[in-house]
Formats: C-alpha cells, sequence, structure tokens
C-alpha cells in the first residue's frame, strides 16, 4: 500500500523513516487557517485533517496518506510560526523559563479496496525552556533555525541546549506524534 505524507516538513520525514517506513510526500498547498475558534486541540487535528485531505483528494489508489499540525500554545494564546525576527524574539523572550504546551495533531486517512477509514487524534506534550538571556536568544535567532516553527524554535535543533524539561512525547514536539502513528499503523497491517 502506498504511503504518502502530506507534509514538506524534514522533520516529519526524518521520523517517519525512523520508523522504517517508505513514504513519499506530497506538500499541501492550502494555508493554515489560525483564526479558527475552537479549542487547540480541535484545531490541531482541522489542521491536520485539512492537510491529509487535500493530498488525499488529489491522489488515487490504495493508500495511506498522513497529516500532522504542530502547534505551540501559551497562557489560553495560539503561538504560530513568527513572521519576522523580532516576533521571535518575543515568543521566546515570553516563553523563556516557563512552561508551554505543544499540541500536535494527527489525521490518517486510508484508502483500500474501495473502503476509506479515517483517524483524527492529536496529542500533548509540556515544555519548558530554561531562563534565556537576550544574548541567546539573539545567538538562536542568528542561526534561522526559528522561521516556520511553531512557538519559533526546533527542540531537535540548536534550540536543544535551551530545553529544561519535557512532560510527554518528544515527537509530538517535533510535530508528528509517533506513537499514535505507530498504533494506527499496526491497526492497518503495515507495520508488526
Amino acid at each position: 500500500m502506498k504511503i504518502i505524507l502530506a507534509s514538506s516538513s524534514p522533520r516529519r520525514r526524518e521520523l517517519l523513516n525512523n520508523m522504517g517506513v517508505e513514504f513519499e510526500c506530497i506538500s499541501p498547498t492550502k494555508d493554515e487557517d489560525m483564526a479558527q475558534k475552537m479549542s487547540i486541540e480541535k484545531l490541531s487535528e482541522c489542521l491536520s485533517l485539512q492537510k491529509a485531505q487535500e493530498v488525499f483528494d488529489s491522489t488515487q489508489g490504495d493508500r495511506i496518506v498522513i497529516g500532522s499540525d504542530c502547534m505551540v500554545y501559551y497562557k489560553n494564546k495560539k503561538i504560530g510560526k513568527a513572521h519576522s525576527r523580532e516576533e521571535a524574539y518575543k515568543t521566546l523572550s515570553m516563553l523563556s523559563n516557563k512552561w508551554h504546551k505543544v499540541v500536535t495533531g494527527l489525521c490518517v486517512m486510508v484508502q483500500n479496496k474501495n473502503k476509506t477509514r479515517l483517524y483524527l487524534t492529536h496529542d500533548t506534550s509540556k515544555v519548558k525552556f530554561n531562563k534565556l538571556s537576550k544574548s541567546a536568544i539573539n545567538a538562536y535567532l542568528d542561526t534561522n533555525e526559528y522561521v516556520g516553527k511553531a512557538g519559533s524554535y526546533a527542540i531537535q535543533g540548536k534550540f536543544t541546549m535551551h530545553i529544561q524539561k519535557i512532560n510527554g512525547n518528544y515527537s509530538t514536539v517535533i510535530g508528528l506524534p509517533t506513537h499514535k502513528l505507530y498504533d494506527i499503523l499496526k491497526i492497518e497491517n503495515v507495520l508488526k
């Protein structure tokens, strides 16, 4: 069965590769609508579904399409991708020495012998940064690694030295809850 990752994220590709799954990538083209009025958990699922649905609708045959969306949440505020260095600086300063939530939605759409199945779920982890100095934030921003990242950081990259604690699944913070995906792929007899 063909497996398609509805993402251009190198991090998601790496996580799926680590699961030993052969797949191809097709990137969704529609913009994410972060302004929808719903809980962060439901929004992460909704955006994951939108990504998977777009790619599912553009492909044919027996296939599994995987969509995922990662969001950062702090004090009842959704924190998306920074649109500027200044915005990223404010985000990292705000999260310095504080806990925040990372919620990653997961949608798996399966077409097999004219039967369609949908799996829609999410996972939540909590992350705490060390206390960040202005120079530490600026040194990180100089790497440009924050670009395109929810919360303005990549936990698996150069920012890893600033992570004090994680409560939850590491892959959820990266952007693909592999433990939940594993369970779904087992149900679909892709993994043992």
